[in-house]
């Protein structure tokens, strides 16, 4: 049986991952330090033979060498915060000194264990890594525009140097790794952490009105988690990948005004809107092309937004959200 490795695998995404990989036959170590992500998430696989969670710090010293003690093929590094909501205590804002070093230190850590171990590996990156992007849509090829120093640079400029660490032990150490920036993502195990479809999921359910900011003409695609965690997959397991950096995400735009009527749409309720000021650097539109994914890894997406958001929604009746 191989073994697969996730960092933060007790988060939202990762936990998904995990699933996928136990019932695809691998055996799990899942790594999680429960900043942001909750042992709730993976209740279900513990006592299962295949997973083994380890409570620890990808940025410590200590986890590392424990970590060298394991045998691995596949090391998946999914570990940071990723809401950029300033109001939420899970969000990187909250964190932003963590978040840079899961994703320096921590990126390092994993990279020599990944040399030490000839295993393959993902890094899990970001749209952020586009900024307020001026090329519409994004493709892999495009450099971004991204304040260096402004408050979130602590996840946009994190995940960037994890990106070109990543690729210095591709070209330096030879190793088998590829990259994913991963596209606004929802579904099912999401936190109460202020990101929109949650946030707008959460609020309706209680009837609530949903906080715009800005116009609301800002764009995002909306990924659902299975289609998301299936790119991951193929990412990793598909061959000719080493070196590699995909977009993953649901190419067809939204504006978050269609998003709010949407999520209304499907709580079958009256939408009622509150606004606030935009964030700092927050971008004007984000879509993914994915035409390399689609040729390459052979992953679109097939879960649409009506679809995805009923099942989040009957999930979040009967699941409290995780929250801080």
């Amino acid at each position: 049986m191989k073994t697969c490795l996730v960092t933060g695998g007790a988060g939202f995404i990762g936990s998904h991952l995990c699933d996928k990989l136990v019932d695809e036959g691998f055996r799990v170590v899942c790594v999680d330090n429960l900043i942001t992500g909750s042992e709730q998430n993976i209740a279900h696989l513990k006592g299962k033979e295949a997973f083994l969670f380890v409570k620890s710090d990808v940025t410590d010293q200590e986890t590392y060498e424990k970590l060298l003690t394991e045998r691995y093929d596949f090391i998946f590094h999914l570990a940071s915060p990723a809401s950029p909501n300033a109001t939420s205590p899970l969000s990187y804002l909250a964190h932003p000194l963590e978040t840079l070093l899961a994703n320096s230190v921590g990126t390092k850590h994993l990279l020599d264990l990944t040399k030490k171990k000839g295993a393959r590996f993902l890094f899990a990156s970001t749209s952020e890594v586009y900024g307020d992007p001026l090329e519409h849509p994004q493709k892999e090829t495009y450099w971004g525009n991204v304040n260096p120093n402004g408050l979130r640079s602590c996840y946009d400029e994190g995940k960037r140097f994890g990106e070109a660490l990543t690729m210095v032990y591709v070209r330096t150490h030879a190793i088998d790794a590829r990259i994913v920036r991963i596209f606004n993502t929802y579904g099912p195990r999401m936190a109460d952490d202020g990101r929109v479809v949650v946030d707008f999921v959460l609020k309706g359910l209680k009837g609530e009105s949903f906080t715009i900011y800005g116009d609301g003409t800002q764009t995002r695609s909306f990924c659902y988690v299975s289609d998301l965690v299936d790119g991951i997959y193929k990412a990793m397991l598909s061959e000719k990948t080493k070196g590699e950096v995909f977009n993953l995400g649901n190419p067809q735009e939204y504006s978050v005004n269609e998003l709010a009527d949407a999520v209304a749409a499907a709580l079958k309720i009256e939408k009622k809107i509150e606004k606030s000021p935009l964030p700092a650097d927050d971008p004007s539109r984000r879509q993914p092309d994915i035409s390399k994914a689609e040729k390459i890894l052979n992953w679109r997406p097939s879960v649409a937004l009506d679809e995805g958001l009923q099942k989040m929604i009957r999930y979040f009746k009967e699941h409290p959200p995780i929250t801080a």
